[in-house]
């Protein structure tokens, strides 16, 4: 029989469901020192604790640098400092805490983070005091560096995954030049130009203690200040005192634009069954309020959603990805358009509310991993210098109105798309007609016709 998913079943009890808690058991203690430097923390029990430094720096700050500094830095991250000999010094001194180290770059955050024990926190901090401000960058690391950033953009093209390099080409066609559309991944012909006076410079403008969090998750806050104002407060960076003039501070500018690569994915697989050769698309359009973005995707969550949040707030995407056959390269560029105008038509009462609980439980579920408090902390305060509690966001979702989805929807509509197209782009619509097609009533592409199939 047919049964509703919303109908009880016939002699099933009512189910129970945990609420979310209203008020949170410890909210996020800040403090900022004397010079500028964040100290945020969270408690949470257990006898491990994640703590790492965030900063205000990534691949959106190279305007007036050669990209790929920030990508250089990633891989730098934890080499010898001016306490420790080498990286293998380092990883020696954490595991007598039982720590590890990691170091990622997005385009408008670098984060050095270390889990251990928290009876090793004045160590922990102490280290990552070092590897951010006293770094040595020796010749010979440099060389290893440039090996590695070659290594991986040779990777990059290989990868079956497209994702990687399509992130890559949408920001870079959504904002053209500037900003978040800047590449992530340092270019070729860029490798050999970055030295240790370059790296310096960029330094000295933007690894100064005011766009800096120490963010720590499963700590006492008073420790955590302690150790702050023992290694962060005086420390004295390598480069010397920083200046924050040449410090980038323009705004997102969205522009929209189509990116191409013309790619034989015939040769891209993974074993002796090679995977069936196809052509990936990825459509964005400029998005603004972050929440109401993410409903949006939840309400139609029949394709593949990613957006993209440049992580100010100054401008947001909101791609749909998808792959198929070259030969129906056109069609599936029609479900994407048309799948975008249907965003902006009336939600179903039922369907924004399934969107609201899933949204509400992704959050809360991502929320119960230490690394992942540690990073919505640090990310938090570094671009706001608050944070939202899990109870507050889930506040703000349950408030989302289809009203409200329609609106912003219907904005993004009047921004130009971004467009990225990898593969065999034989039967790809012009970015003119992907154009018409989000400016129509039904989202379909204008009809073609052809004189000879």
């Amino acid at each position: 029989p047919n049964i509703s998913l919303s109908t009880p079943l016939p002699g099933i009890p009512k189910p129970v469901f945990a609420s979310v808690d209203g008020q949170e058991k410890y909210e996020t203690k800040i403090t900022t020192l004397e010079n500028g430097l964040k100290v945020a923390s969270q408690n949470k029990f257990g006898q491990f604790c994640t703590v790492g430094i965030l900063v205000n720096s990534g691949s959106r700050h190279e305007a007036k640098y050669p990209s790929g500094i920030a990508h250089f830095l990633e891989k730098l991250a934890f080499s010898s400092t001016a306490q420790y000999g080498s990286k293998d010094e380092i990883l020696l001194t954490l595991e007598k805490h039982g720590g590890i180290c990691d170091c990622q770059t997005s385009r408008d955050t670098t984060m050095y983070a270390v889990s251990a024990e928290v009876k090793g926190l004045d160590t922990v901090v102490s280290l990552l005091s070092d590897a951010v401000l006293q770094p040595r960058l020796l010749d010979d690391e440099i060389e290893m560096t440039k090996m590695a950033v070659r290594f991986e953009l040779e990777d990059l093209n290989m990868r079956p995954d497209p994702e990687p390099l399509l992130t890559e080409m949408i920001h870079a066609a959504a904002y053209r030049g500037n900003t978040v559309g800047l590449p992530r991944f340092c270019p070729v012909d860029n490798v050999d130009k970055i030295d240790k006076t370059m790296l310096h410079s960029y330094l000295r403008s933007y690894y100064c203690p005011e766009r800096m969090v120490l963010a720590g998750v499963g700590i006492e806050h008073e420790q955590l200040v302690e150790c702050a104002r023992k290694y962060l407060l005086d420390a004295k960076p390598v480069w010397g005192t920083s200046t924050a003039a040449n410090v980038d501070l323009s705004v997102a500018q969205y522009t929209g634009g189509i990116i191409k690569m013309e790619k034989d994915m015939s040769d891209v697989s993974l074993g002796p069954t090679p995977i069936p050769e196809l052509t990936h698309i990825m459509i964005g359009l400029e998005s603004c309020s972050f929440l109401v973005v993410k409903m949006i995707s939840f309400v139609n969550i029949r394709l593949y959603f990613t957006d993209t949040d440049p992580g100010d707030g100054d401008s947001g995407l909101l791609c749909i990805h998808a792959s198929a056959d070259p030969r129906q390269v056109r069609e599936m560029v029609e479900i994407i358009t048309r799948e975008f105008i249907q965003m902006a038509g009336n939600a179903g009462e039922m369907e924004l509310e399934r969107a609201k609980t899933q949204l509400k439980s992704m959050l809360m579920m991502n929320l119960e991993s230490r690394p992942v408090i540690f990073e919505d902390v640090g990310r938090q305060v570094l671009s706001t210098g608050k944070r939202k509690l899990p109870h507050e966001l889930c506040h703000l979702i349950s408030n989302v109105t289809a009203g409200d989805i329609k609106r912003v929807a219907t904005k993004m509509l009047r921004s130009k798309p971004a467009v990225a197209a990898l593969g065999d782009l034989t039967e790809l619509p012009s970015y003119e007609h992907i154009q018409a097609a989000l400016s129509s009533k039904d989202g379909r592409l204008p009809r073609m016709y052809r004189l000879f199939r």
